[in-house]
């Protein structure tokens, strides 16, 4: 019998629907029976985090976190697990909304880091901007002695994270992701995350001599583990 995860979504809805195909394509299934359940509350009215956290004013996404967190509880989930980064600022007003353990993205992400690169080792960040100004990878980077680098145009970043939420993937967006890869690469990241759940729609933009990866992947280990272990 296999544990239910609940999966605070909606940022944004097409990150979520990705999430849940990568739950299904990591299982090898017989029967309908062999893949993982999840209760997913897919809520792209969650106060926007780019307003709150880089133009500072806007709803607070916290407490809407936390009664997504209640509710999946409430439906049934025995874990929790947030398909975006930046949300993982508020991972703590999450964890604390509930008693069921949070699948955190950004540890899971942080550990596979390390095993890329040696301690002291740089690894460049594909992320919205708020990643960097909260310094949401700094302490766990520190802990396994890491070195975070950010792409040098905050704006075109920004510009193309909006552009994937208003019109899903788009060769402008792409264009700026492939740049930031590069600007990264030529800076000695070689290992780079890709940051935004909007960037794991197009991860094929990312400079192809760097050693990438998805913190969407290290999720779907996570709910995957989490599950199968009974």
């Amino acid at each position: 019998m296999m544990r239910r995860v609940g999966i605070l979504g909606g940022m944004g809805p097409e990150a979520t629907i990705l999430l849940m195909q990568k739950v299904l394509g990591a299982v090898q299934a017989q029967d309908d029976a062999d893949h993982i359940p999840l209760i997913v509350d897919q809520n792209p009215q969650v106060p926007s985090r780019i307003r709150r956290l880089i133009e500072g004013h806007g709803d607070d996404p916290g407490p809407v976190l936390a009664d997504m967190a209640r509710r999946l509880v409430a439906g049934g989930a025995e874990a929790l697990a947030m398909p975006c980064n930046t949300a993982h600022h508020y991972a703590p007003v999450v964890r604390a909304a509930t008693e069921v353990p949070f699948l955190d993205m950004v540890q899971a992400s942080v550990d596979h880091a390390a095993g890329l690169r040696p301690a002291g080792g740089l690894v460049g960040i594909l992320a919205s901007p708020a990643v960097r100004m909260v310094g949401l990878f700094d302490a766990p980077f520190a802990t396994r002695g890491l070195s975070a680098v950010y792409p040098s145009d905050d704006a075109a970043l920004l510009a193309a994270i909006r552009l994937v939420k208003a019109g899903g993937p788009q060769a402008q967006a792409r264009d700026a992701l492939a740049r930031a890869s590069a600007d990264l690469l030529a800076r000695g990241a070689v290992v780079q995350m890709i940051a935004c759940t909007e960037f794991s729609l197009i991860p094929d933009a990312v400079v192809p001599t760097a050693a990438a990866f998805d913190t969407l992947d290290c999720l779907v280990a996570e709910i995957v583990a989490f599950s199968k272990r009974c």
